[in-house]
């Protein structure tokens, strides 16, 4: 969708506008994707728009500027509500903005509100918010993935140009998958958690969504690095790029995967390391096959110890 124009004079709000015209046709009216739990105001987004077109025209816009950013609704946003996607929790607002919020605003970003997803991050179908299911804009009858359903399914409709989800075990890889888009999950500390209402604070990473590699790593390049609110956190690849790279691919021969995946990913990556003239190396990582038993008890563990404060006296509703 071409939501710029010629001039760029007006980019940011001409994108926007495309969009709210699109999230009223496509995403509430009869609950068609229902990827949005919370819009902005319209009136603040519109002006806000117009701010950053005027920095744009001056030349002093940051990286961001004229991209329509949505947020996975449980990752704080001042002002609006970080329900998790559940009933407990449905009436609280965020005090503070999240450090990625922080870094996305300083580049003039423009955030649009907040999206769906599976209950406290926990489900990987899109089917368990407690404000009904996200369902998949490329076909509305299958599920869209998750726990990241709306941040998938809003990129994938055309509802916004990127936005942010988390991942624990494959929340913003599963339904980058299942929507045709892309999704990153980050590593373990390239990006601050600060402002994030995690699954299992062990394994949960911020991350980007986009309709292609180049503004997936853009996003990815403006919320990464150290942040003091986060002490896991840390900068990545401070130098220049290894011309001499090794790139190690994992041996997934003791493993049941599906072989068309598995030859498309090989050939993918031949591709790129023929290309930049990379070399290749098998690499063996022992048990495996245990990875999945060593998953749950940690997630769940975590999972049980995070939400204990969502009692109805310190936060969230009694129920």
């Amino acid at each position: 969708m071409d939501c710029y124009g010629k001039d760029n004079k007006m980019k940011t709000q001409q994108a926007l506008k495309k969009y709210l015209e699109e999230i009223k046709k496509n995403d509430k009216a009869g609950n068609k994707i229902n990827a949005f739990l919370e819009l902005r105001d319209e009136k603040e987004l519109l002006k806000e728009a117009k701010e950053i077109d005027d920095k744009i025209a001056k030349g002093k816009a940051g990286k961001l500027a004229g991209k329509i950013i949505g947020v996975k609704a449980n990752i704080n946003v001042g002002g609006m509500h970080i329900s998790c996607a559940s009933k407990t929790l449905e009436d609280y607002k965020a005090p503070y903005d999240a450090t990625v919020i922080e870094k996305i605003r300083k580049e003039d970003g423009l955030i649009i509100g907040m999206l769906n997803m599976d209950e406290f991050a926990s489900g990987s179908s899109g089917e368990t918010s407690a404000f009904g299911p996200t369902k998949n804009p490329q076909a509305l009858e299958l599920i869209p993935g998750g726990s990241s359903s709306g941040p998938a399914a809003a990129v994938s409709a055309g509802f916004c140009d990127m936005s942010l989800g988390s991942d624990t075990g494959g929340s913003i890889r599963n339904p980058a998958s299942h929507c045709g888009i892309v999704g990153m999950k980050p590593s373990y500390g390239a990006v601050s958690r600060y402002g994030l209402i995690d699954l299992a604070m062990s394994l949960d990473q911020i991350g980007p969504f986009a309709n292609s590699v180049a503004d997936a790593k853009l996003l990815f390049d403006v919320i990464k690095g150290r942040d003091n609110c986060d002490s896991i956190s840390r900068d990545l690849n401070k130098g220049k790029a290894k011309k001499d790279l090794v790139v190690g691919i994992l041996d997934l021969s003791g493993l049941v995967v599906d072989k068309n995946i598995l030859d498309l990913m090989n050939k993918k990556v031949e591709e790129i390391c023929k290309k930049n003239k990379y070399k290749t190396q098998k690499i063996e990582i022992k048990n495996l096959d245990l990875a999945i038993e060593t998953y749950y008890p940690i997630v769940y563990v975590e999972a049980f110890s995070g939400t204990r404060k969502l009692d109805g006296r310190r936060y969230g509703k009694k129920i």
